[in-house]
């Protein structure tokens, strides 16, 4: 079993995502990653945040918890708010993430859709996570 953790930072009506190479069906995906050995969560999302963002960090409420499930592997994600504290954006690590990121841009809420996100997940963003700190089960209730 592998723990991910990934960052949610709204601003503005807007969404910070990063288009990469991923393994699903759309390119854009929320910053974030595997906990290593030896890192507790919030040291896990703060160091994700900075490699594949450029900004610095400081995580906020607890947003959910979720499994995604396959044949091959099992994954459990948590998902927090995070706030920028410094860094600047775009200013990635490159070599240390498995996918390539392309870019890291602040996307409209309204168009998630658009960048491959359900309706759901824009609709949760949208209302700002209403049930924080819950468990909705496999990683396609929350719409991802």
């Amino acid at each position: 079993m592998k723990v991910r953790v990934t960052g949610i930072l709204v601003q503005n009506d807007t969404i910070l995502l990063l288009n990469q190479d991923v393994e699903s069906l759309r390119s854009w995906s929320l910053p974030g990653g595997t906990v290593e050995e030896g890192e507790t969560l919030e040291q896990a999302l703060v160091r994700e945040m900075r490699e594949e963002t450029g900004l610095e960090v400081s995580i906020g409420d607890f947003l959910y918890i979720c499994d995604n499930i396959s044949e091959q592997k099992h994954v459990i994600h948590l998902t927090f708010i995070v706030s920028p504290i410094g860094g600047t954006l775009g200013e990635i690590v490159h070599g240390l993430d498995t996918n390539v990121i392309h870019e890291v841009a602040f996307i409209p809420v309204s168009q998630l859709k658009a960048h491959g996100f359900s309706d759901r997940f824009q609709q949760l963003v949208k209302e700002g996570f209403p049930h924080r700190g819950s468990y909705p089960g496999s990683k396609s209730a929350i719409g991802l």
